[in-house]
């Protein structure tokens, strides 16, 4: 028997959780078994409520500075404006930090907002991911609330945490500051651990109770799960096991064998495509994991991304993506005069752009909404390191797909990129627009199976208007 379990009690047909995720032994056999909760599912899957989209949230942790990213303001005093300079955009007047070639030639792929902040200015990322709302969930959680924990197909779970370790077996990195802030990334509030994101690198709830019982010894990694599936399709396909069950069974059997390990496993790319995405070789990782700040910083964003297009495709409707490092004080702790920008920079350059590139080809950028910012941003003035300070009143935003306009620049700061200059948009703007993405807001009140929390956050969490198409 091949057991994918948590370890909270069993619910009926009518009401089960993901920690009922999967559990087979005779195929098809039993009152409640995979298969009748699949087809259970399937018979109420005509909601209207979802839009058909999923979310990848690219989340730079520690604090990314606006000016360096999207608005350096060389006009600005030598003390304020971008330590790397400038390049042009395809937009006319518009101008990047210097570490953001490729993006700034495709700018018609995706929208900058310059009067975006997070309004706090702390290493909180739940203060960000959550804007406050009465559940205290983060958006991903609150997702995974009304969508539900597993795709009614592939049996995914629809909320992940992607992590550096998660794309390299054997990965083990530092800590600071930002390993015990994680966990507030993804964070279930008043709903629960039952709606918190799946964890491939080994943490989460799912993820630490998942067993093979065909072979005793628990699970460590994902290669052991994947070498254990194959072992299992093959045996069964031997024995002619998967001939003439119905549609259920099979898909039963398929989200073990297939949805679970295969969504997971970037062999299944072409080589061509990983190093499309590949970012391994644009720094070392020791240079900047030797600085405290940095201990977090890897060279492993491009595959992260990549895991994350694999997931949207195979169903999950939320994807946060960690890419940590980004405490630029130059206090000692890191490269003085933040000279970190130029390979983390170039990182997400390259990370994104790839990423924006694929989903293109493949037709789904209507269907990936993709978010890039951080908890705050930094302070325009630099300090006496060169490097910036905590800052909340702006903070980097790229938006880009999910069937919103594109092309633009949304917002301005001031001269010194200090404040924004008329509209200004916090968390709850940004939240607000996921939502509005993600699902018929209207419809989604009308729903009696939706928490009260979320009603009320969807009736007050406006979009940036200039987005919606």
């Amino acid at each position: 028997m091949l057991t994918i379990r948590d370890h909270l009690p069993t619910h009926n047909c009518q009401g089960y959780s993901r920690r009922d995720f999967i559990r087979i032994g005779a195929i098809g056999s039993g009152a409640c078994s995979l298969a009748r909760l699949l087809q259970a599912k399937s018979q109420a899957a005509g909601s209207d409520i979802l839009r058909g989209r999923s979310v990848v949230l690219l989340f730079l942790q520690g604090g990314p500075p606006h000016i360096e990213f999207f608005d350096p303001k060389m006009t600005a005093p030598a003390e304020i404006h971008s330590v790397s300079g400038e390049i042009q955009t395809k937009l006319p007047g518009i101008t990047f930090g210097s570490t953001f070639p490729k993006l700034a030639a495709m700018t018609d792929r995706f929208t900058i907002v310059r009067s975006y902040g997070s309004g706090q200015s702390g290493h909180t990322y739940g203060e960000v991911v959550s804007a406050r709302n009465p559940s205290g969930a983060s958006i991903s959680s609150i997702y995974a609330r009304v969508r539900g924990n597993n795709h009614p197909e592939t049996g995914l779970p629809t909320n992940v945490l992607v992590l550096p370790e998660a794309v390299k077996d054997g990965l083990v990195m530092g800590s600071n500051f930002e390993t015990s802030a994680l966990p507030t990334l993804t964070q279930s509030g008043s709903f629960g651990p039952t709606y918190s994101a799946f964890n491939p690198s080994g943490g989460g709830e799912l993820k630490r109770d998942m067993e093979l019982a065909i072979a005793p010894a628990r699970l460590e990694d994902r290669r052991s799960l994947l070498q254990g599936l194959d072992q299992l399709r093959r045996q069964a396909d031997s024995r002619g096991m998967l001939a003439g069950i119905d549609t259920y069974q099979q898909q039963a059997f398929d989200i073990i064998a297939r949805g679970v390990a295969e969504a997971f496993d970037l062999t299944k790319e072409s080589p061509g495509t990983v190093d499309r995405y590949d970012t391994s070789k644009l720094f070392k990782m020791e240079d900047l994991a030797r600085w405290y700040d940095m201990k977090r910083a890897s060279n492993l964003l491009g595959r992260q991304m990549l895991l994350a297009r694999r997931l949207c495709e195979a169903g999950c409707g939320f994807v946060t993506v960690s890419d940590c490092g980004w405490d630029y004080h130059a206090n000692g702790n890191s490269p003085k005069r933040m000279a970190g920008i130029y390979p983390m920079g170039g990182q997400v350059d390259h990370a994104v752009s790839a990423f924006l590139e694929d989903i293109h080809e493949r037709g789904l950028s209507d269907k990936i909404l993709l978010v890039v910012t951080g908890e705050m941003g930094r302070t325009p003035r630099l300090n006496n390191n060169g490097g910036r300070d905590h800052y909340g009143e702006l903070t980097p935003l790229l938006v880009a797909g999910g069937g919103l306009k594109m092309g633009q620049v949304i917002g301005q700061s001031d001269r010194y990129a200090g404040k924004a200059v008329g509209d200004s948009y916090r968390p709850t703007h940004l939240l607000g627009t996921i939502l509005h993405t993600l699902f018929d807001v209207g419809r989604l009140r009308l729903e009696p199976q939706v928490p009260r929390e979320i009603i009320r956050f969807a009736d007050t969490a406006q979009p940036i208007d200039q987005l919606m198409a």
